[in-house]
């Protein structure tokens, strides 16, 4: 057995298709100030735990599990519960996959890892920026991401092919966000098809990921340190794989319908955390 799947904390995720938190309620600290707790907990545990490990060369899966997992329940804590449904999905193939999924937060970030990387290996398409962060850009850089640049897109195809097939015939999986930006609002026209594009060349399947974690708002300031908000839900759903046939425009538009319809249920349900600011997505 892998060591990140022993332990309870590690097995979090590895629950079957569903996970639903358990009842939780904040302390009052917590309630009053929730951005301000979080954040505290958030930078003296498991970024400050995991970034000791990548000073040492210790940041391997096993952490990267541990501390994602850290994450999880620090958001269940301050008051925001989680749902994950379909998860397998991500079993249901034998070799490496591509998730496509959208951009709302830094959370799916922290908690993908959490929930993937115990069924099978992966790493993430990033930016450049996120990459050269203090704290997590060298947490990052030891996953071996994938990084592009987000300025010239005939470049970023380029590294995404290439770099995407190196990784894919070592068994390694794909976390990709094809949006240029996090954004609330799902729009299918920046919604590029780079992921489908990789996964024709490679001839792997793609999972469809619709999420939402806007619980974890976007900073004025500062994108990555938004305001939570407790009480919100935060919610993801994988699809069932699909063979990318032909030119991919079936399984690009099944995709995005994916997301799309997800989303607006929850939003109706749950509502959005209105106090981002608002966001322009631009074409990658």
């Amino acid at each position: 057995m892998h060591p990140f799947v022993e332990g309870v904390f590690a097995q979090k995720f590895l629950t079957g298709n569903d996970y639903a938190s358990q009842p939780a309620h904040a302390g009052f600290f917590s309630r009053l100030f929730p951005s301000l707790s979080f954040y505290s907990r958030l930078f003296g545990g498991p970024v400050r735990w995991l970034c000791s490990k990548a000073a040492k060369g210790q940041c391997d899966d096993s952490a990267w599990v541990h501390a994602s997992v850290w994450v999880a329940d620090l958001m269940e804590n301050i008051g925001c519960p989680i749902e994950v449904q379909g998860m397998d999905a991500i079993n249901e193939v034998d070799g490496p996959c591509l998730f496509v999924a959208n951009h709302m937060s830094t959370l799916e970030t922290f908690m993908l890892p959490g929930m993937i990387r115990p069924r099978r290996p992966v790493t993430f398409v990033v930016k450049k920026s996120l990459t050269t962060m203090p704290f997590f850009g060298p947490v990052m850089c030891s996953r071996d991401p994938i990084v592009v640049g987000r300025t010239n897109p005939r470049e970023d195809l380029t590294a995404v092919l290439e770099g995407g097939l190196e990784r894919l015939k070592k068994g390694i999986s794909i976390i990709v966000f094809p949006q240029s930006t996090r954004s609330l609002n799902f729009d299918q026209s920046h919604f590029n098809s780079i992921g489908v594009k990789l996964a024709r060349k490679a001839g792997v399947p793609v999972v469809p990921l619709a999420l939402k974690t806007d619980a974890w708002g976007q900073g004025r300031k500062i994108k990555e340190l938004g305001p939570i908000r407790p009480g919100m839900p935060v919610r993801y759903c994988f699809a069932k794989p699909m063979h990318v046939q032909g030119q991919g425009k079936e399984e690009h538009a099944a995709v995005c319908q994916h997301i799309a319809s997800h989303l607006e249920e929850w939003i109706q349900k749950d509502g959005a955390n209105d106090s981002q600011p608002p966001q322009r997505a631009v074409q990658a």
